[in-house]
């Protein structure tokens, strides 16, 4: 890991659930938008860190446009995804040309585009956060042999304030035991399909009695790992473009703790999506 991709680890430490705007992520003041871009995707790719993204132009894809040819009556969408077909028929466009209200903008062009009807052209970073691998990566696995580079007296700081948090009193007690005998190296875990994640949803929303309104956060706790957050986030707008589920906003966040509230579906505008009702 070079420097740069360390800084933006550390400046991630400095913010509440290790979470914010990817403005905050620069490395250093004089980072370009582009580098510290780059520099973020390639931690997604290692799995180190997620974000939020927002969708900034789009077109329209040939399925799209057989979709449109198609009879009015018999096409698998929503009136609103009918909207933005028809909008990008007259080429690339802004998601606000689309004519869908900014609170269902982003979902309904995401749906969309998980489907292959519509073509994303550019999208920006709007927030990123450091995974649960990140944090593994930084507590246990992070050295640099390197001599050059320099961090602020702030990001160590933030960094023994991390170490000081994740290694808790009781791991450093635990008995020592010998060493287990040498088994078949692990299976790796099968990520879940789409149909298995409508049965989990039902599942868990009879066992927690939601009243098929069930909380976004309790599905995170089950599929994430395997799945990553945007994977998971992917996958609910496939099943509810299809129709078997769907997703409502958090209006009242009382009930909720923050870490709850930050594991909804972000929006550009309004309350982050926080409720799964299959149908």
């Amino acid at each position: 890991m070079d420097v740069k991709e360390l800084k933006f680890l550390l400046k991630l430490l400095g913010y509440p659930d290790y979470r914010t705007s990817i403005a905050n992520a620069k490395p250093n003041p004089k980072t370009k938008a582009s580098e510290r871009d780059r520099i973020g995707r390639q931690l997604i790719e290692r799995g180190l860190v997620d974000c939020t993204e927002e969708i900034q132009k789009l077109a329209i894809a040939p399925p799209g446009k057989s979709l449109l040819q198609a009879d009015p009556a018999t096409l698998p969408i929503s009136e609103q995804e009918l909207k933005v077909l028809k909008a990008t028929a007259k080429g690339s466009i802004s998601p606000g040309q689309t004519k869908v209200a900014p609170e269902q903008r982003q979902a309904v062009i995401q749906s969309l585009a998980t489907r292959g009807f519509i073509k994303i052209i550019d999208k920006k970073f709007k927030e990123v956060w450091l995974t649960e691998r990140g944090k593994e990566f930084l507590r246990d696995e992070f050295e640099s042999n390197s001599s050059s580079g320099t961090i602020t007296l702030k990001m160590l700081t933030e960094y023994l304030r991390f170490l000081r948090k994740v290694h808790l009193p009781e791991k450093a007690a635990l008995p020592q035991t010998s060493p287990a005998p040498e088994t078949a190296a692990p299976v790796p875990i099968k990520k879940p399909s789409d149909e298995d994640i409508l049965q989990l949803i039902r599942a868990v929303d009879q066992d927690l009695a939601t009243d098929n309104y069930l909380p976004i956060f309790h599905l995170r706790q089950k599929l994430q790992p395997p799945l990553s957050r945007r994977e998971l986030d992917e996958a609910l707008y496939r099943l509810e473009g299809e129709d078997k589920i769907e997703l409502s906003s958090l209006v009242d966040t009382n009930p909720y703790s923050p870490e709850q509230i930050n594991a909804g579906i972000h929006q550009d505008i309004g309350c982050p999506l926080f409720f799964i009702t299959y149908l």
